[in-house]
């Protein structure tokens, strides 16, 4: 085989996978992101990419390979990744698909992306994404639509959509998302690839432009749990940067993924897990085709040894109206610093300062970020703040005490990510029903809780194309018996290893 069939394969490949074979010289680093770079180009209709930083990427890749020639031995290096736009990097720019930050260059990289560039990891460039991270479609960023690579009729989800899509065409084998209701686990079900919300605090935030402060939370997308695991080790930790980031020891995640859990063997790893199957959300409204996928999932899991137990998270109905009442008073506060005075957007007319600020804000944001900050302007306003702020933070205490209940039963949560497979570009054109196919991920969201998607099968009939994903959801800082779990699910499937053809 050539060196460039060498590449081909390679660059198909798992991170696990890539790293292995730039440990074993079958590959450069330089090799491989100039198959990824020519993969971008060539699929460029997807729309997953805002950004490009091909002479940056091949000078990384030039120094990881002279680093790893010299001894260097560290497990990530020379490996290719992409960024969200939603995280700011020096020297490329960070748009948070909006065009309020055309142009916008930082002059500095955002914590995460500094540490996954400590390991030695070479970005590509930064992936599209609903603009400030607001939908759940990715059809809401300035700069077009992101197509699903295993339909391009249909939706890749959102907001961390030009990531999850770079990962299913095998652009890249890893990228990060920020999931703030949902936006890295329902995405990565849509688009059939691993994603995993980590428990809130537990990746800095400093550096993510921010949506909702309370639930914003960075993470990664990867083909695999173990992918998802080495990238965590990297991105998880304490900064003192950020006030939210919680100081706690970080397990090595990747680790002790292959072993079984204490008392069980290599023919029932699970055994001794109990995963809790919420009633709430195997009832009205989930699709029949995503219902099967998921219980032959559950049927696989059980088989590995976990058992399945009938849980009920009593509040799920209420996390949409909660959460669509918290996360836009939050944004509303968080952009009254896109001004057009100290960065952003200005606009070239107006007559003094108040029409600057209208003009500026009405140009620069889209749509769906001006009903946001409406909606949250209004529920902070005096005389509504008691009777519907307050409320839905009152509600989102009660939705986690639901968690706190349903894992005195059960070690992990299991369901769908989503109530039907991708729609199509264009189909929901009401906001709301955007809204309501978050019902599965908000509730985890509102209690900081860790979840992950892993793809475990496709749709029927006219979206048998269309992939489906597994929500698995654990207990605070429970990240590593989510990978684990979904770990061993992909040991006994091959769901995550199938890719759409280009």
């Amino acid at each position: 085989m050539s060196r460039a069939d060498t590449a081909t394969d390679i660059a198909s490949a798992s991170l696990r996978e890539q790293a292995a074979a730039l440990a074993a010289t079958k590959i450069s680093s330089v090799e491989l992101v100039q198959e990824q770079l020519r993969r971008i180009d060539t699929q460029a209709q997807l729309g997953a990419f805002l950004h490009v930083a091909a002479e940056p990427a091949l000078a990384q890749a030039r120094a990881a390979d002279a680093a790893r020639a010299g001894g260097d031995n560290r497990a990530l290096l020379g490996l290719p990744i992409a960024h969200k736009d939603v995280f700011v990097t020096r020297g490329m720019p960070s748009t948070a698909g909006s065009k309020m930050l055309a142009g916008y260059l930082s002059p500095f990289d955002a914590t995460v992306v500094q540490r996954l560039g400590a390991c030695g990891m070479v970005t590509l460039g930064k992936t599209n994404m609903d603009e400030f991270a607001m939908g759940s479609s990715n059809e809401n960023s300035a700069y077009g639509a992101v197509r699903n690579p295993w339909d391009h009729a249909a939706i890749p989800g959102g907001s961390s959509g030009g990531s999850a899509a770079a990962v299913a065409a095998r652009l890249v084998a890893a990228a990060t998302g920020t999931d703030t209701g949902g936006s890295i686990r329902q995405p990565a079900a849509m688009c059939g690839v691993t994603g995993i919300k980590p428990t809130y605090g537990l990746c800095s935030r400093y550096g993510m432009i921010a949506f909702a402060s309370s639930l914003d939370q960075a993470g990664p997308i990867a083909q695999t749990a173990w992918d998802c695991a080495a990238l965590l080790q990297q991105m998880a930790g304490f900064d003192s940067a950020d006030a939210t980031s919680v100081q706690r020891e970080i397990p090595r995640y990747a680790e002790a993924l292959d072993a079984p859990l204490p008392g069980a063997d290599a023919a029932r790893p699970l055994a001794g897990l109990r995963l809790g199957l919420p009633r709430e959300w195997f009832a009205d409204g989930l699709a029949g085709e995503v219902e099967q996928a998921v219980r032959a999932a559950l049927a696989e899991l059980e088989r590995l040894g976990a058992t399945l137990l009938d849980i009920g998270l009593p509040r799920t109905e209420l996390a949409i109206p909660a959460y669509y009442i918290v996360a836009p008073a939050e944004a509303s506060s968080n952009l009254a610093r896109f001004d057009g005075v100290r960065y952003g957007h200005r606009a070239e007319n107006y007559r003094d300062l108040a029409e600057m600020y209208a003009a500026s804000r009405a140009e620069g944001f889209g749509p769906e970020v001006k009903r946001r900050i409406l909606m949250g302007a209004y529920v902070l306003s005096h005389g509504y703040y008691d009777a519907y702020y307050l409320q839905a933070q009152k509600i989102r205490r009660l939705i986690a005490d639901d968690f706190l209940a349903a894992f005195q039963q059960c070690d992990l949560i299991a369901g769908p990510v989503s109530p039907t497979v991708a729609w199509n570009l264009g189909e929901k054109a009401d906001p709301l029903a955007n809204y309501l196919a978050d019902i599965y991920t908000l509730p985890a969201s509102l209690a900081g809780l860790p979840g992950m998607s892993i793809p475990v099968g496709f749709g029927q009939g006219a979206h048998a194309s269309r992939p489906v994903g597994l929500q698995l959801i654990g207990p605070h800082f429970g990240e590593q018996r989510l990978l684990h779990a979904a770990h061993q699910f992909q040991r006994a499937t091959d769901w995550h290893a199938r890719a759409p053809q280009p």
